[in-house]
């Protein structure tokens, strides 16, 4: 444990980077993950933010870059890590990094979790559009659907 006003540090860029989320999306985004068999490190902040190493140098979907409350942590900032105490209370492990044998997942696995979380969360549902339909309908191959 660090001591007294110390503070863990994770420098982002080259072994990782960081996507911080709203603690509901980070919850959802952990339920899309457990149902896909896979398992990663989540951090949770007193701030009611999750977050979670990745793979880096890996850009936000342009889905995810519209939502201000989807941070991404690359190009060697510093992100607060467990066990730190802040004036709110403590950044602590909801998955420990040696629950995945220290390993940093691939960011496209943490970032589509986040990006179905979102779409979750909105309530975004993606429907065909009619002509859409008709063709499949049809039997018509895809590319030739518009």
């Amino acid at each position: 444990m660090p001591g007294p006003g110390a503070e863990v540090m994770l420098a982002t860029g080259d072994v990782l980077d960081v996507v911080e989320v709203p603690a509901v999306i980070g919850r959802q985004a952990c339920r899309t993950l457990r149902e896909a068999g896979e398992v990663v490190p989540v951090a949770a902040t007193p701030e009611d933010t999750w977050w979670f190493p990745m793979s880096p140098r890996h850009a936000l979907p342009a889905e995810l870059s519209l939502h201000a409350d989807v941070v991404l942590h690359t190009d060697g900032i510093g992100v607060v890590a467990p066990p730190t105490e802040r004036p709110e209370g403590w950044v602590q492990w909801r998955v420990a990094p040696a629950r995945v044998g220290y390993r940093v997942p691939e960011a496209a696995v943490v970032v589509e979790a986040i990006c179905d979380a979102v779409r979750r969360r909105s309530g975004e549902q993606v429907l065909p559009d009619e002509h859409e339909v008709r063709a499949e309908r049809s039997g018509m191959p895809g590319a030739l659907r518009r």
